[in-house]
C-alpha cells in the first residue's frame, strides 16, 4: 500500500447528494476525489422529481440544461376507479416570474439526473471511480485515512476532510458509528420496477388506489417508452420476478389487460425508511443525503434534500480549506438536520395519507418545493439581530431572483450574477454603496462581487432596477446592504451601520489573518475569485 500526498476532500458515493458536492468543490480549485462502490453509474429511475430550488442550485452548479433536457413537466394524475378515469391536478402549473425561474417540480429518473452531473464533473476535469467500496476509516486531528478495494486491489487514500454520500445503509456512517434513528416498516413493501409499456396513455400519471391501501401507479419517463410502476405488496406477498408475473400482478388489480410490459430495465423492491442520522459527522468527516436521512418516496424530497446538503457544507469545507475558523463546519449539521427533520414529517405524512386514500395526499404544493426553506435563526443567522430582516425576507432566507438592467442597457437575472463560487453583496442606494466600496474582504477563499443598484459604481457593477423587481421581492424600503451567501442564501442584511454589521457577519464566514496549520492550510482557490 502506498503513502500517498493528501488531497483536499474525499466523496464516498457518486449519487446526485456527492456528485453535487463535488462540483462545488472541484470548481473552487480544490484538489477532489469522489469514488463508489458500484460498478457503473446507477440505472434506475427511483427519485423522479427535481424540485424548484434544487433546479436553481443545479443552474449554479452548470448541470440545468441537461437535466431540463433529460425530463418534462409532470402530469396530471388520472385516478382509476374501475373503467373510469378522473384526471386530478396534483402540481399546479405556474408560470416563472422574476423571483421564481422554475416554480415547477420537474419529471426526470434519476439516472438521467445523475449522468448530467457526472457530465458536467467531467467538464471541470474530474470523474467518478466507480468500482472502488469503503473498507476502513480513520482520523487524527488533521487528516482522514480511507482504504479502498478496487480492481487493482487496496489503495489508502489520504485526506484533509471526507464526505460520506454512500446511502442509506452507508458504510461511512457505520464506520464513524453515529445511530440512524427511526423505523423500517418490513411489512410495507413496494416493488418498483422501470418498464417499456404499451397500452397505457402517456399524458398521466396513472393510480388504481384499492382497500387497505392497495395500490398500483405507473408514472410515464419523458422521452421514452418506459413507466415507472409502483406496486405495493401485501404484507405476506413475494414480490413477482418474471415480466409475466409482475403483468398478471398488474391486470389482477387494474382490471386493463390492454397494458402490456416488454422489457423491464431496472427493478427493486422499497421499504420506507424514516431516519435521521444523530449527527452529520464527526471530525473531519461528515454525512450527506441519504447517509443522513432516509425518507418515504412521498413528496419527491429526499433527492432534493440530500442535494441541497452538499451545496451547504460545500463552501464551507472550501472556506475552512482557505483558512476560515474551522467552527464554519459545525454550522453544516445546525442548518441542515432541522431541515431533514422537517421533511422526514412532510414525507411520513403524505404516505400515510396515500395508505389511507386522503385526497390532500397526492396535492404537491409550496413546502415540496422548498423554496421557502430557511436558516433563519441558526447560527450564521440569528434571530436576534438588530438588523436582520427586510419587509420579506430575514437572514437566513433564500435569496430570490429578480430582473437587472446593467449600465450598457443590458437586461441580466440576479441569478446570473451570482452564479460561480463567489458571495455576492448587493447594495441598494447610495449610502449602502458607499460603505460597501469600504467593505474588507480577504484575498483567500470565495471572493466577493459587489453589485451596486440604483447607485454610481466603478467596473460596470452598477444596475438599476427598472422594473421594480429586486424592490418587490426583497423588500427593499431604503438603502439596504444584502450579502449572499454562496449557497445562495441571504447571509447578512444591514439597513444601517451597514460597514460595522456587515463586517462582522463576514469573520463568521471567511478566512482571517491568523497562523495556520495543516487544520487550517492555505488554499487559494482558483476557482472562487469573482469580480471585485
Amino acid at each position: 500500500m502506498n503513502n500517498p500526498q493528501a488531497i483536499d476532500v474525499l466523496i464516498i458515493g457518486a449519487g446526485p447528494s456527492g456528485s453535487a458536492l463535488a462540483i462545488d468543490l472541484v470548481r473552487r480549485g480544490l484538489d477532489v476525489r469522489i469514488v463508489d462502490r458500484s460498478p457503473h453509474a446507477f440505472d434506475g429511475s427511483r427519485a423522479k422529481g427535481i424540485q424548484p430550488r434544487s433546479l436553481e442550485v443545479l443552474e449554479d452548479l452548470g448541470a440545468l440544461d441537461d437535466v431540463l433536457a433529460g425530463g418534462d413537466i409532470y402530469p396530471k394524475l388520472g385516478l382509476h376507479a374501475g373503467p373510469i378515469g378522473v384526471p386530478w391536478k396534483m402540481f399546479p402549473h405556474k408560470e416563472a416570474t422574476p423571483d421564481v425561474p422554475y416554480p415547477n417540480t420537474w419529471l426526470i429518473p434519476q439516472f438521467r439526473t445523475d449522468r448530467a452531473l457526472h457530465a458536467r464533473l467531467g467538464e471541470l476535469g474530474r470523474e467518478v471511480e466507480f468500482g472502488k467500496e469503503l473498507t476502513e476509516l480513520t482520523q487524527d486531528e488533521d487528516a482522514v485515512v480511507a482504504k479502498v478495494v478496487g480492481a487493482d486491489g487496496v489503495e489508502k487514500i489520504v485526506a484533509r476532510y471526507a464526505v460520506g454520500a454512500d446511502g442509506g445503509s452507508s458504510a461511512v456512517r457505520k464506520q464513524l458509528d453515529i445511530g440512524f434513528a427511526g423505523t423500517t416498516d418490513e411489512s410495507d413493501r413496494v416493488l418498483i420496477v422501470d418498464a417499456s409499456v404499451s397500452g397505457l396513455a402517456r399524458n398521466r400519471w396513472h393510480m388504481w388506489p384499492g382497500l387497505g391501501g392497495k395500490l398500483i401507479g405507473a408514472c410515464p419517463l419523458p422521452h421514452s417508452d418506459m413507466f415507472q410502476w409502483m406496486i405495493r405488496l401485501t404484507p405476506d406477498e413475494k414480490p413477482p420476478q418474471e415480466i409475466g408475473a409482475i403483468i398478471d400482478r398488474i391486470h389482477s388489480h387494474t382490471r386493463n389487460r390492454h397494458i402490456q410490459l416488454h422489457e423491464i430495465h431496472w427493478k427493486s423492491v422499497f421499504r420506507p425508511n424514516i431516519r435521521l442520522a444523530k449527527h452529520y459527522g464527526r471530525g473531519r468527516v461528515f454525512l450527506v443525503g441519504d447517509a443522513a436521512h432516509v425518507h418515504t418516496p412521498a413528496g419527491a424530497q429526499g433527492l432534493n434534500t440530500g442535494m441541497q446538503d452538499g451545496y451547504n457544507l460545500g463552501w464551507k469545507l472550501g472556506q475552512v480549506l482557505a483558512g476560515a475558523d474551522p467552527a464554519l463546519l459545525g454550522t453544516y449539521e445546525a442548518e441542515r438536520q432541522p431541515i431533514a427533520a422537517g421533511v422526514l414529517g412532510l414525507s411520513t405524512e403524505k404516505w400515510g395519507g396515500i395508505a389511507k386514500l386522503d385526497p390532500s395526499s397526492m396535492k404537491r404544493g409550496k413546502d415540496e418545493q422548498q423554496l421557502s426553506l430557511t436558516y433563519y435563526g441558526g447560527p450564521l443567522a440569528p434571530a436576534d439581530s438588530d438588523s436582520s430582516d427586510t419587509s420579506t425576507l430575514h437572514v437566513g432566507d433564500r435569496a430570490p431572483d429578480a430582473q437587472l438592467r446593467g449600465a450598457d442597457g443590458a437586461e441580466t437575472r440576479l441569478f446570473n450574477l451570482f452564479q460561480g463560487p463567489h458571495f455576492t453583496a448587493i447594495a441598494y442606494g447610495p449610502g449602502a454603496a458607499r460603505d460597501l466600496e469600504l467593505l474588507d474582504w480577504p484575498t483567500t477563499g470565495a471572493q466577493l462581487k459587489r453589485l451596486s443598484v440604483g447607485s454610481a459604481a466603478a467596473d460596470g457593477r452598477a444596475f438599476s432596477d427598472p422594473k421594480n423587481t429586486l424592490h418587490s421581492a426583497y423588500g427593499l424600503t431604503g438603502d439596504t446592504l444584502l450579502l449572499i451567501r454562496p449557497d445562495g442564501y441571504i447571509g447578512h442584511i444591514a439597513t444601517r451601520d451597514f460597514l460595522t454589521t456587515t463586517q462582522a457577519a463576514v469573520r463568521a464566514m471567511t478566512p482571517q489573518a491568523r497562523t495556520r496549520t495543516m487544520s487550517q492550510p492555505s488554499h487559494t482557490s482558483p476557482g472562487s475569485v469573482a469580480t471585485e
